[in-house]
């Protein structure tokens, strides 16, 4: 099976018994580099679908692809007498390695980083929750001008409060002889104190009839309120469902950004998991790099030219 996943020539293969180690080596990197390829499409894949199913069959189909590429990589190179020639032809598939490596190191990425992901994601959603409702603050302009027409009553039943509590100190302040600014200092029911008393009664009555006019006024702005209140309600229930499904690849894409670049530890981290996987992708082509001339490769030319000397 390792033999096949090297994409080596098995009859070939077969008269050098002292090569199948190197071409088992070469062909469980492809294998497992197509597992590794096969799991981060799997989570990639999970991640926008949110169904095993359709996950798996994807994931399957991604490593696959990848599994298949990998090993045509490997099995169309050839060892040659010149080293630096075989440098020159396998330097596009370098590239190229290093580029499935990158692509199949970001899912797992996701997935090691997932909590702190998580998190950041969440800090997103709270974010977003208060932009919104800010916005709809500003779209219902109206609820912010009758609670200023209540708070203004309010204000004018403390005031007309205030003025009763203040005559009601100045009438007792009469009756009782004490000496102030507006009290003659006399004790008793007097002249002055019934003028006091005439204020006082013209003040609570006042009172009595804004705080009755208002209790109407204030239902009414009340309801008003509560209504529009239910209709900003209603929008926000409407963007809620976008908010709460902030959580797609991308998403985690950027939640991944924005963590590497406020913790270097995590930067950190993501290099070598990057450099991890350039490692695994690019063993294979390696292996046939540094490996010695052998008669596997022998006898592999000596078909080939066999071919061309037929041709």
């Amino acid at each position: 099976f390792f033999w096949f996943c090297s994409g080596a020539n098995f009859s070939i293969l077969q008269k050098v018994p002292t090569e199948s180690t190197k071409y088992v080596g070469i062909g469980a990197t492809v294998f497992f580099t197509g597992v590794f390829a096969a799991l981060a499409g799997f989570y990639a894949l999970y991640t926008v679908f949110q169904t095993w199913g359709i996950a798996l069959f994807f994931g399957l189909l991604w490593g696959a692809m990848i599994f298949n590429l990998d090993r045509f990589i490997v099995s169309s190179m050839r060892k040659k007498a010149q080293g630096w020639s075989e440098w020159k032809l396998a330097l596009p598939r370098l590239v190229l390695a290093l580029l499935l490596a990158v692509v199949i190191s970001k899912p797992l990425e996701l997935k090691l980083f997932e909590r702190e992901i998580n998190r950041k994601l969440d800090e997103q959603k709270i974010e977003f929750i208060k932009q919104s409702k800010d916005s709809l603050a500003k779209g219902f302009p109206e609820i912010q001008a009758l609670e200023g027409e209540k708070e203004g009553l309010k204000k004018e039943e403390r005031q007309a409060r205030d003025y009763r509590d203040k005559l009601q100190q100045e009438y007792d302040a009469e009756r009782f002889g004490e000496k102030t600014a507006s009290t003659s200092g006399k004790v008793g029911l007097g002249t002055n104190a019934k003028k006091k008393e005439q204020q006082l009664d013209a003040a609570q009555k006042a009172l009595d009839e804004l705080m009755k006019s208002n209790q109407s006024r204030f239902l009414d702005l009340d309801t008003q309120i509560e209504l529009l209140r239910a209709q900003r309600q209603a929008e926000f229930e409407k963007q809620a469902p976008s908010i709460a499904g902030f959580d797609g690849f991308a998403a985690r894409m950027d939640g991944l950004a924005k963590l590497t670049q406020e913790s270097e530890a995590m930067a950190t981290a993501q290099l070598f998991i990057v450099l991890l996987f350039m490692a695994i992708e690019t063993a294979p082509i390696f292996v046939k790099l540094i490996s010695a001339r052998g008669p596997y490769d022998e006898l592999l030319e000596l078909h080939e030219d066999q071919v061309k000397l037929y041709k």
